[in-house]
């Protein structure tokens, strides 16, 4: 199953919706995401949130599309995404795409960012691949093991960062610059704006977590 989310960060910066469309068993909108879901000819089966961005009309016209809202106060100890991540997770689904989650106020996009870091969510990416997406970017986090990277037509770019202080034995083999047995610390810019130069590669490392970018200019 294919889970996709929406926050409600602002348009300009969500990806082209058309494969998510297609691809997606079970949408779910966050708070304005569930308005900016209806406005786009999609209808979540579930919404999550305060509701504190959307109008009364707005609201109510959420009230009577939607199978489930889940309705939380604005005084709470986790954001709107983050609670309707967490429900994502408990469904145990092959894939997760969290779209409206870049732009605008950066403590959220930070916030957002290190949902994916979280010790109780490390485990899990084994299991599932959890996106971040947005018009330019697609992000996630993976823990130590050896992952086929295939070629996008429109994502150019890949980057690696270190989530922890150290990430070590890590190989690139199919890239414009290939490592080996390489170790990369908290702050280096070494993996940044790397390269395929043929349909696959792969990355390979054997102790740490790394956030895995892929770009468009």
């Amino acid at each position: 199953m294919i889970i996709s989310i929406m926050a409600g960060g602002p348009e300009c910066f969500w990806p082209d919706l058309t494969w998510y469309k297609e691809q997606t068993d079970l949408w779910i909108g966050v708070d304005r995401g569930v308005w900016s879901l209806l406005e786009n000819g999609i209808e979540p089966k579930y919404g999550f949130g305060d509701f504190d961005s959307v109008s009364e009309g707005e609201y109510e016209k959420i009230e009577q599309m939607l199978e489930e809202i889940n309705l939380y106060s604005s005084e709470k100890d986790e954001t709107d995404l983050e609670i309707a991540f967490k429900w994502a997770m408990g469904q145990k689904p092959r894939e997760i795409h969290i779209l409206g989650a870049t732009g605008g106020r950066m403590d959220h996009f930070l916030g957002n960012i290190q949902l994916l870091q979280k010790e109780s969510v490390l485990p899990h990416h084994g299991d599932m691949d959890i996106y971040i997406v947005d018009r330019q970017n697609i992000i996630t986090v993976k823990t130590a093991g050896s992952y086929k990277v295939t070629a996008l037509k429109d994502k150019k770019y890949l980057s690696l960062l270190p989530v922890n202080a150290e990430v070590t034995g890590i190989t690139l083999s199919g890239f414009k610059y290939p490592l080996d047995d390489a170790s990369l610390e908290m702050g280096s810019t070494l993996c940044i704006s790397n390269e395929l130069i043929s349909e696959s590669g792969n990355v390979s490392f054997e102790k740490g977590i790394l956030m895995v970018i892929r770009s468009s200019d």
